[in-house]
């Protein structure tokens, strides 16, 4: 189950519009090929995580004007009625082309390519670029979450997350980059992900003693029995509260599938290891003990280090708001536009900022992994219509460097393309998969990245460069407008 997109066709910047009605009255039949694509990587990573690709399908597939959007765009006296007239039976045509969600992806790596005529190109920018900047950031930091956690992360952040839809999707991102469940119950309920949670202070407050807030609710769920201990003090009342409450489901001959603490305040590191001294002492040595409290990365990495005995984490400001790093990036540029015969002419981007300069052309990407581990090599941005396999040797030219050559025997790679069709002549090719399935594949993509490049602090960058072909045409281009200046 997706939210109904049907009314996002305005959700777009204005120039779009206005460029969109110049093109329709200079060059409507013009093909183009448009890229996204990130520059940097999130601060502190040396990876992302692409997301957001079944909202955008969702969205190309619910693209039209309604009658009352047409009307309010004339009431901004804007455009022409010939324009207007032609958005009442708009939809878009094209090609769409996509790394599939829950990939791992580097900076500069095309993760969508449309081809299309140009009006329909330029109307999508804006919804795109929102939905696939968003949904990557926050898969992106929920990955790295987990892997400082070792798993066993709740996504916890809807009420800080920014609106409604934030909440929503940043749940569904969150979950494909590993969390192993939500506590956002539309989101579950939309995307079919696992719904958790314990209760608040004000349960316990609301009640004259902690221990009836605790027995009371241990017998509404003893299924799934965790009680928050720090409403009033955790190691003298709330601990030892629990551990009665436990003692007595066990008396009624009740074993829970789930139970255990919850901490939210406090020093978590030493209130957790006493805390496992205690329930272990009392004979609850599967008990969990669950963490919250403005948890991130990096402070759940000081934690293990601190030998905190917490089982699961739930984490919610700073995932949901992605809080150190709060935007991904990600643009949306002309690689080519086709010319009279049809045939596709490179087009590039130059700018004195080096990382602006962009990538010409119709490419695709390869990944390169090492046969022997599994392991990500190196990935390589070609040409569309380059070809390489595993029992061909690659020469890769390092654009860091004047033509410095690196050669990479074939023989000891395997080779995979990243893109895929998703729109063809704007019919859908692809067919998403769940959300847990992308969960699945996304936890096996992230296990092809050598550890170096997962560490929190100074990770290793992995390799991306442009093919030889690629690396030619765009130094070509770039010796043109070089040349055109200095005319």
């Amino acid at each position: 189950m997706t939210m109904n997109t049907s009314n996002l066709t305005l959700l777009t910047d204005l120039y779009e519009l206005t460029m969109m009605q110049g093109f329709f009255e200079t060059k409507a039949n013009e093909k183009v090929i448009f890229d996204v694509f990130y520059r940097t990587n999130p601060e502190g990573a040396a990876y992302a995580i692409t997301a957001g690709l079944a909202q955008v399908i969702d969205y190309i597939n619910n693209l039209h004007f309604e009658a009352k959007d047409i009307e309010y765009l004339r009431s901004l006296n804007l455009f022409h009625e010939d324009f207007l007239n032609y958005l009442k039976n708009f939809r878009f045509t094209g090609d769409i082309y996509a790394i599939p969600e829950g990939t791992v992806v580097f900076p500069k790596e095309p993760l969508l390519k449309i081809i299309a005529p140009i009006m329909e190109a330029q109307i999508i920018e804006t919804a795109i670029l929102n939905i696939i900047n968003h949904q990557s950031l926050i898969c992106t930091k929920a990955a790295r979450v987990v892997y400082a956690a070792g798993g066993g992360v709740m996504e916890f952040g809807l009420r800080r997350a920014q609106g409604p839809d934030a909440g929503i999707y940043g749940a569904r991102a969150a979950v494909i980059g590993g969390c192993v469940g939500t506590s956002n119950v539309l989101a579950g309920q939309m995307f079919d992900i696992p719904v958790k949670g314990t209760h608040a202070h004000s349960w316990v407050m609301s009640f004259k003693t902690e221990i009836e807030a605790f027995r009371t609710y241990a017998n509404m769920y003893p299924d799934n029995c965790i009680l928050l201990v720090d409403t009033y003090d955790t190691l003298k009342s709330g601990v030892p509260h629990a551990i009665q409450v436990f003692d007595e489901l066990k008396a009624k001959g009740i074993q829970p599938k789930l139970y255990g603490i919850r901490l939210d305040s406090g020093d978590l590191a030493y209130l957790s290891k006493k805390a496992r001294k205690m329930l272990d002492d009392a004979g609850h040595k599967d008990a969990i003990i669950s963490a919250s409290s403005d948890l991130d990365e990096y402070l759940i990495d000081s934690l293990h280090s601190q030998g905190a005995q917490i089982t699961s984490w739930g984490v919610g400001t700073n995932l949901i708001t992605s809080k150190n790093c709060p935007a991904f990036g990600g643009v949306y540029k002309l690689a080519a536009v086709s010319d009279k015969s049809g045939a596709f002419v490179p087009k590039i981007k130059v700018s004195e900022n080096i990382e602006k300069v962009t990538n010409p052309g119709d490419k695709t990407v390869f990944r390169l992994y090492d046969k022997e581990t599994g392991k990500v090599k190196a990935d390589l941005i070609a040409l569309a219509d380059e070809v390489y396999n595993a029992d061909e040797t690659l020469m890769i030219f390092d654009p860091t460097a004047t033509w410095k050559k690196t050669w990479l025997d074939g023989g000891t790679y395997t080779i995979r393309e990243l893109l895929v069709p998703v729109f063809l002549n704007g019919k859908c090719v692809y067919e998403s998969p769940s959300v847990m399935d992308i969960r699945d594949y996304c936890i096996q993509e992230l296990n092809t990245l050598w550890d170096e490049s997962r560490r929190l602090v100074n990770p290793q960058e992995v390799y991306v460069d442009l093919s030889k072909t690629l690396w030619e045409l765009k130094n070509s281009l770039l010796d043109h407008v070089h040349s055109f200046e200095n005319r």
